[in-house]
């Protein structure tokens, strides 16, 4: 028989791990974006800004020196890309907002405050508003189609109503 506390334990873990699809699918549209709006910038700044702006989205922060510096040295054209983000990549909103919203679910759930992800996204126009949040098993569908669609194994997790219940408790 199956111990459902254990079954609950997981449930964070697999909708980080859907949180991370969306976030390297985010990473290889942004990359594309800056490839065309920087061609005078070498591949490697090309991915460090994309990283950055994909770190700055989520509220992760790559603590290692060289990424630091690059952060404080390209602070405006970071912030600038994500003012764009809305205009520039609009099919991926629904997902960013499905993927920061239960971001900020899990970080709940584990003592961790992350409003603040939230309110820069909306002050940024990448949170669509009107969306309702998904349930974790709506969420990690989405996960699964996004990842089909850019070639990504992802392999399918039921989540059941309990766990589902208790994330949103």
């Amino acid at each position: 028989m199956s111990n459902p506390d254990k079954k609950e334990s997981r449930l964070i873990p697999i909708l980080r791990e859907g949180i991370g699809v969306v976030q390297m699918i985010f990473f290889k549209e942004c990359k594309l974006v800056i490839q065309k709006k920087y061609p005078e910038q070498d591949v490697s700044t090309q991915a460090m800004l994309a990283g950055a702006v994909t770190n700055e989205l989520f509220g992760s922060q790559n603590l290692e020196k060289k990424f630091q510096d690059f952060r404080a040295a390209h602070q405006g054209e970071i912030e600038q890309e994500l003012l764009s983000l809305s205009n520039e990549l609009p099919s991926l909103i629904p997902a960013l907002t499905d993927a920061l919203r239960i971001q900020t679910l899990c970080d709940n759930q584990e003592g961790i405050d992350s409003e603040h992800i939230l309110k820069q996204a909306g002050s940024c126009n990448i949170l669509s508003p009107e969306q309702e949040l998904p349930l974790p098993s709506a969420f990690m569908a989405t996960v699964r189609n996004l990842g089909a669609q850019y070639n990504l194994i992802i392999a399918p997790v039921e989540i059941n109503e309990t766990e589902e219940q208790t994330l949103l408790q």
